[in-house]
């Protein structure tokens, strides 16, 4: 077993971090961390989970986390393949609630701030021209020397962003992180058993013995820290997946259902519209116009 999903970021000798990322993929694990996170990617795709939310990423995915709030962005598989040659590229900032102080963000002045702090403990997505405007003022960020200038400058991205229209919130109004860090990660075992196996007939029984509990008591405990039960997970899993496909373009629809797992197109069908509120058609003439 690996250790806790908690992760502790390595101390620093500046209030807030910047980091510019560049690997073979984004870090595979399930974690939460007590900082908030504004993330953008620059290059890649995959799969984000962010709480109870699983969508499709690509380049320009934008969020803002809260503390605590349990998130991976899990690359394709290609990305996983020593011989691809694909990267993956980002930038990250974390800090803390409290890097300017206890009460600075409960001022009368900030309550903008404070607004977009609460909201970010949901997960914050942007569109639009708000992606570009933070891709330059991370880069910024990012080459700019620890100082007082650099606090200002963070102060005028999140002051912009209070001010930004084009957000969405990520996970379901109630959503809270009910993993404990002195558990053992029992969802990272279930994220890596399911993202390997979508394309085929998931077993309830194979999950929940790697999870070392009975079909049952999985399924309780599933429901518990996903706010949702594992046949769902799997099926957002699927769709994100044909998402992701049907935006690519190659592939028809009948076969990005038998891509996704899906045996029937009449149940591929039912479970898209479900979840994304449109049939699949309607999705690919949607992300056309825009």
């Amino acid at each position: 077993m690996r250790n806790a999903l908690r992760k502790e970021l390595e101390p620093v000798a500046s209030s807030f971090i910047v980091k510019e990322l560049v690997e073979s993929h984004f870090d595979p694990n399930w974690h939460f961390h007590p900082h908030y996170q504004l993330f953008l990617v620059e290059e890649g795709t995959g799969t984000r989970f962010i709480g109870d939310s699983i969508r499709p990423f690509t380049e320009g995915d934008l969020v803002f986390l809260g503390p605590n709030l349990p998130h991976l962005w899990r690359s394709d598989q290609v990305y996983f393949n020593r011989d691809s040659g694909r990267i993956t590229r980002g930038i990250v900032l974390y800090f803390p609630e409290d890097f300017l102080g206890t009460d600075f963000f409960r001022k009368p002045e900030m309550s903008l701030l404070h607004q977009l702090l609460e909201h970010a403990r949901r997960g914050l997505e942007w569109t639009g021209p708000t992606q570009e405007y933070v891709r330059e003022a991370l880069r910024r960020l990012a080459a700019q020397p620890a100082g007082f200038s650099r606090v200002l400058a963070l102060l005028e991205l999140l002051h912009t962003l209070s001010h930004r229209p084009d957000y969405q919130f990520i996970t379901s109004l109630g959503y809270t992180n009910t993993v404990k860090p002195s558990e053992t990660d029992r969802m990272q075992i279930v994220h890596d058993y399911v993202l390997g196996h979508f394309q085929e007939d998931v077993s309830l029984d194979m999950v929940a013995d790697l999870a070392g509990m009975t079909p049952p008591a999985f399924c309780r405990y599933f429901k518990t820290r996903a706010n949702k039960t594992f046949s769902e997970f799997v099926s957002e899993v699927r769709i994100g997946h044909a998402c992701k496909l049907l935006m690519e373009g190659r592939l028809s629809v009948t076969q990005v259902s038998f891509e996704s797992g899906y045996r029937t197109l009449s149940n591929f069908n039912r479970q898209f519209k479900g979840i994304t509120g449109q049939t699949p058609s309607e999705y690919v003439r949607t992300i056309r116009v825009v």
